[in-house]
């Protein structure tokens, strides 16, 4: 029994947005096609922070969708508790101690919608969670959230492909880049760079930071903000170091096998250049001095050693806000953008399937719609 009112769909991309609403569709009786212009995950999910949160200052409806988002990741969590791609260990934040020191406004801010938030000082930080070099706390003090965690999203997405290969899904990859196909004035597939032809009655297009382009090939306005990004995973280390931590200089959090992810935006912004031909050329000092940052951080300042670089856009819409639902102007064209996509991965999986499968909008998304762009 479906209650679907399509019968197929093609989704482009086989990130954590692309599969999961391909999993969800499938759920639903939909036959699904998900193409991608290499293996899954080799985008902007694979190089991901990956830090499931809600903290901080944002819109009350994006804060919403956030929660919800957390809340299907500890559904999935009970599930596999003994996991180690999926943790809810919390996570600590401090802010620099300059005039920019937000951390009072953010703790207050949180506990006023009820997020799980303590206010601690360095002192107090060890009591709490560990792995921790407190030094490096300013005087401000820091926010521990409980509640927070985790997730290694290529394992999740292919755990999430085993369930939607066994519903019938197919996934084509190593054809090149995709486009839409409209004609009628609706979109009707897509059309691989090998000029494969792929037709359904839907398109989603979850191609992170290609979705204003894609769009735009259509006639579709989606303000883009999308910076670049590097992430960088460290080799295995025996470490304490439990929270994922989101600091003035680093961001680091614990991976499976006892590595370590870590990013900043400064590190990107001084140590990856664009070339003409689309690829990066990787400053290996900037890498080096990022790992001495993660260090100053963890408890007896380790020495962190480089496994792998990723490096490429990380989808951010123009408003910050994600943009999720359908084209208004070309009817059974979706997509899915946005920045913290490890934390709304499946819920924005399961309501844009929701969507798509049965025609209706879902209330959770009706400030997240695409067209908002085009209104300025």
């Amino acid at each position: 029994m479906t209650d679907n009112t399509i019968s197929s769909a093609v989704i482009i991309g086989a990130g954590i947005f692309g599969v999961s609403t391909g999993v969800q569709l499938a759920r639903r009786g939909v036959r699904v096609t998900i193409l991608n212009d290499g293996p899954p995950a080799n985008g902007a999910s694979g190089r991901s922070l990956s830090w499931l949160n809600s903290a901080r200052m944002r819109s009350e409806p994006y804060h919403r969708l956030r929660m919800a988002g957390i809340d299907r990741y500890r559904t999935l969590f009970a599930s596999h508790p003994d996991t180690d791609w999926l943790r809810f260990d919390g996570g600590l934040t401090w802010d620099a101690d300059d005039e920019r020191n937000e951390i009072d406004a953010a703790y207050r801010h949180e506990v006023s919608l009820a997020y799980d938030a303590r206010r601690v000082s360095a002192a107090d930080v060890a009591a709490v969670t560990p792995g921790l070099d407190a030094r490096a706390i300013t005087r401000q003090g820091a926010i521990f959230n409980p509640g927070e965690g985790w997730v290694d999203l290529p394992v999740l997405i292919g755990m999430l492909l085993e369930e939607f290969f066994a519903l019938g899904g197919v996934v084509v990859t190593d054809q090149g880049a995709a486009r839409v196909l409209v004609e009628g004035g609706r979109a009707i597939g897509a059309e691989t760079a090998t000029c494969g032809r792929f037709l359904g009655d839907a398109v989603v297009v979850a191609t992170g930071p290609a979705v204003p382009r894609m769009a735009a090939d259509s006639g579709q306005v989606i303000g883009d903000g999308t910076p670049i990004a590097l992430l960088v995973q460290t080799k295995p280390l025996a470490h304490p170091l439990r929270a994922v931590l989101n600091t003035p200089r680093v961001a680091v959090r614990p991976a499976p096998g006892g590595t370590f992810s870590v990013d900043a935006d400064w590190a990107a912004d001084e140590g990856v250049k664009a070339r003409p031909d689309g690829g990066y050329d990787i400053d290996d000092a900037v890498v080096d001095a990022l790992l001495a940052e993660a260090a100053k951080v963890m408890e007896g300042n380790p020495k962190l050693e480089v496994a792998s670089v990723g490096v490429g856009g990380k989808p951010i819409p123009g408003d910050g806000e994600p943009v999720v639902g359908g084209l208004k102007t070309i009817p059974g064209y979706y997509v899915a953008f946005s920045h913290s996509g490890a934390t709304l991965g499946l819920i924005v999986g399961e309501l844009l399937a929701y969507e798509v499968a049965t025609g209706q909008e879902h209330p959770m998304l009706a400030t997240f719609r695409p067209e908002r762009f085009a209104s300025r």
